[in-house]
C-alpha cells in the first residue's frame, strides 16, 4: 500500500467519521427541538396501519434516523404501551420516512462555479449554517435556541463529512480496479451482501445511503449495482434495532424482528418481480450512471412502494414474528404487571413521566385491592386470600422502590418546569400510597390472628368499625381518583373525610372503653378492635397528604400547614360543607 492509498483511506474514514457524527448532532437537536410530543403523538395516533405508517415517516423524516423510531417502538410495545400490530405500521413508516435523509444529502452536491452562484455552493452554505449555529449556541439562553444551534451545527458538520467523503473518492474513478470492483456489484447476491454488510457496521442506514452516494460522484455507481445495495442497506439496518431488543420481554423481541422481517419481505419480492420483469423485457437503464439524486430518488421509490404493499399484509407479519418468538398470550390477573419503566424512556421525559403516572395508578389500585381483600377477612377468612394479600404487597413494596429510582433518574434529565413539578409531586405521592398497602397487610394480619384465636366483636362494634371500613374504603378511592385524574375537585373531598375518620375513630374507641368497662366486650376484643381503628385512621392520614399535596403543586403551594389551617378555618366554605354531607352519610 502506498502513502497516497493510505491518504485516501484515512480521508475517507475521517469523511465519514464527520458524516455519522454531524447526523448524531443534527438528530439530537431535532429531538430536543420537538419536545418530546412526537413520541407522544406516536404512541397515542396508531390505532390502524395506515395511521401508523404515516406517523412513523413522519417522526423518522424529523429524527433522521429509522433505528431511533424502531427502538423506541420497541420500548412501547414492551412496556405495554402498544400492541404488536400497532408498532408493525410504524415500523414502516421508519422505513420511508429514513429516504429523507437522501435528499438532505444532495445539498452537499451544489457546487457554484462563479458569481452569485458561489452563494448557493456546499461550502458557503455550510460556513454560513455553521456561523449561525454556533452563535445560537454560545449566545443565546433558551433550550429551544440551543437545540437550533445543534441542528444547525450537525447539518454542517453533516455537509463537510459528505464533501470530504466525496473528494476522498474521486481520484478513484480513473482506477480500474475501483471500477471493476463495483461493477462486481451488479451480480444481486453480492449487491446485497455488500449492502448489508456496510450498514451493520457503521449501524445506519442513512449513513449507508450516503456513503453510497458519495461513491457515485466517480461515474462508477450504474443502476444495476446500486438497486440491490440499496436492498441490502434496509436489511443491514435491523442490527441496531435487534441489539435493542436484548432484555425485553417477547413482544419487545417480536417489534424488533418486524423491522428484519420487512425489509427481507421487501427485498425478496423487489429481487424477485425487478429480476424476473428484467429477464423478460432486458432493461436498457441497468448500466446507467448514477447521481446523488438519482440514488436518493431510487432508495425514495423502493421503501415506498416496497412498504405499500406489504402494508396490507400487517397481520401475516405479525404472525411470522410470532411464530420465530413463541409464547403464552394469556396474561395472569393476579400477576399484573408494573412493568412500565422502560430505561429507553428516560431519554424521552414526557413518556417516562406518563409511564411513572401509569405505574403509580396501578400500584395504589393494588394498595386498594388488598384493602378491600383484608377487611373481607373479617369473618370470612382464607388462607389463600390472605397469601394473596401478602403476595401483592411484597410486589407493591418492590416497584415502589422501581418507580422511586426511576424518578429519582428523571431529575438528572433536561425537565421543563410542568415536568419537574410532576417529578416532584410523584415522588411525594408514591410512599404514601405505598403505605395505604402497608395498613391493609396489617388489618389482613389483624384478621388473621383473630381468625386463629376465634375472636368477634360484638354486633354493636361490628357494625361501627364498617361504617368506618366503608369511610376508608371511600377516601382511599377518592385519593386514586384525584391522582389519576389530577382532579382537584375530588382532591378537596379528602381532608374533610379524613378528619371525619379521625372524629370517627376517637369516639368508637371511647365506646369501646365504655363496653370494656360494662363487661360487654374483653380486653382481647379492645386490644384488636382499637388496631383496627388506628390502620385505618392512618390510611386516611396517608389518603389526605397525596390529596394535599395535588392541590399544592397545582397552587404552586408548599406549605401544607398553612393550607390545611386556612381551608379548615372556611366553616362556610368547601370543607365545611363537604364536612357536612360525610357526617351524615357516616353517621354511627
Amino acid at each position: 500500500m502506498n502513502i497516497n492509498t493510505l491518504i485516501l483511506i484515512l480521508t475517507l474514514m475521517s469523511g465519514i467519521a464527520l458524516f455519522l457524527y454531524g447526523m448524531m448532532v443534527m438528530g439530537d437537536g431535532l429531538k430536543q427541538m420537538a419536545g418530546n410530543k412526537l413520541e407522544l403523538i406516536l404512541y397515542k395516533l396508531t390505532n390502524t396501519p395506515l395511521k401508523g405508517l404515516m406517523l412513523g415517516a413522519a417522526v423518522t423524516a424529523i429524527i433522521q434516523s429509522s433505528s431511533a423510531t424502531t427502538v423506541m417502538v420497541v420500548g412501547f410495545v414492551n412496556a405495554g404501551m402498544m400492541k404488536v400490530t400497532q408498532a408493525i405500521g410504524i415500523i414502516m413508516g421508519a422505513n420511508i420516512g429514513t429516504s429523507i435523509t437522501g435528499w438532505i444529502l444532495c445539498l452537499s452536491y451544489i457546487d457554484g462555479k462563479q458569481g452569485i452562484a458561489q452563494l448557493l455552493s456546499t461550502a458557503t452554505l455550510s460556513a454560513i449554517v455553521a456561523i449561525v449555529g454556533i452563535i445560537f449556541r454560545m449566545f443565546l439562553k433558551k433550550d429551544w435556541q440551543h437545540a437550533l444551534g445543534n441542528i444547525m451545527l450537525g447539518f454542517a458538520i453533516l455537509m463537510i463529512g459528505m464533501q470530504t467523503m466525496s473528494g476522498s473518492v474521486a481520484p478513484l474513478k480513473e482506477s480500474e480496479v475501483f471500477i471493476n470492483a463495483l461493477t462486481s456489484f451488479n451480480n444481486p447476491i453480492l449487491g446485497i451482501g455488500f449492502g448489508i454488510l456496510l450498514t451493520a457496521i457503521i449501524q445506519s442506514a442513512s449513513a449507508g445511503v450516503g456513503i453510497l452516494q458519495a461513491l457515485s460522484v466517480t461515474g462508477a455507481i450504474t443502476f444495476g449495482s446500486a438497486f440491490p445495495m440499496i436492498m441490502g442497506i434496509g436489511v443491514g439496518a435491523a442490527c441496531p434495532v435487534l441489539l435493542s431488543a436484548i432484555g425485553t420481554n417477547k413482544f419487545g423481541k417480536r417489534t424488533a424482528l418486524v423491522y428484519l422481517v420487512n425489509d427481507m419481505c421487501a427485498m425478496i419480492i423487489g429481487t424477485i418481480l425487478f429480476y424476473s420483469a428484467n429477464a423478460l423485457l432486458h432493461f436498457d437503464f441497468l448500466n446507467m450512471s448514477m447521481s446523488p439524486v438519482s440514488i436518493a430518488l431510487m432508495n425514495t421509490v423502493y421503501r415506498v412502494c416496497a412498504m405499500l404493499i406489504l402494508l396490507p399484509f400487517v397481520k401475516v407479519i405479525e404472525k411470522i414474528v410470532t411464530f420465530l418468538v413463541p409464547g403464552k398470550e394469556e396474561e395472569d390477573d393476579e400477576d399484573e404487571d408494573f412493568e412500565l419503566l422502560e430505561e429507553r424512556f428516560l431519554a424521552y421525559p414526557a413518556i417516562a413521566i406518563n409511564q411513572c403516572h401509569r405505574s403509580i395508578v396501578m400500584m395504589a389500585k393494588s394498595c386498594r385491592k388488598n384493602l378491600f381483600r383484608s377487611l373481607a377477612l373479617y369473618g370470612d377468612y382464607s388462607e389463600k386470600t390472605f397469601n394473596k394479600i401478602k403476595n401483592r404487597e411484597k410486589k407493591v413494596d418492590k416497584y415502589e422502590d422501581k418507580i422511586e429510582d426511576y424518578l429519582i433518574s428523571l431529575t438528572g434529565k433536561t425537565l421543563t418546569e410542568i415536568q419537574s413539578r410532576d417529578v416532584s409531586e410523584y415522588l411525594h405521592c408514591i410512599s404514601d400510597f405505598e403505605r395505604t398497602g402497608d395498613y391493609a397487610y396489617h388489618i389482613a394480619k389483624i384478621n388473621k390472628e383473630l381468625h386463629e384465636k376465634d375472636v368477634h366483636f360484638s354486633s354493636q362494634a361490628e357494625y361501627e368499625v364498617s361504617v368506618v371500613e366503608t369511610a376508608t374504603k371511600d377516601i382511599l378511592q377518592t385519593a386514586i381518583d384525584a391522582f389519576e385524574n389530577q382532579n382537584l375537585t375530588a382532591a378537596k373531598h379528602v381532608e374533610p373525610l379524613k378528619d371525619l375518620i379521625s372524629i370517627l375513630c376517637d369516639e368508637l374507641k371511647m365506646r369501646h372503653i365504655q363496653r370494656l368497662r360494662d363487661g360487654i366486650c374483653s380486653l382481647d376484643q379492645g386490644m384488636y378492635f382499637a388496631e383496627l381503628l388506628n390502620n385505618l385512621e392512618r390510611t386516611a392520614d396517608h389518603c389526605s397528604n397525596v390529596a394535599v399535596c395535588l392541590i399544592e403543586m397545582a397552587s404552586s403551594d408548599y406549605n401544607s400547614h398553612e393550607y390545611l389551617s386556612q381551608y379548615r378555618r372556611e366553616k362556610t366554605g368547601e370543607y365545611a360543607t363537604y364536612f357536612k354531607e360525610y357526617d351524615q352519610k357516616y353517621r354511627v
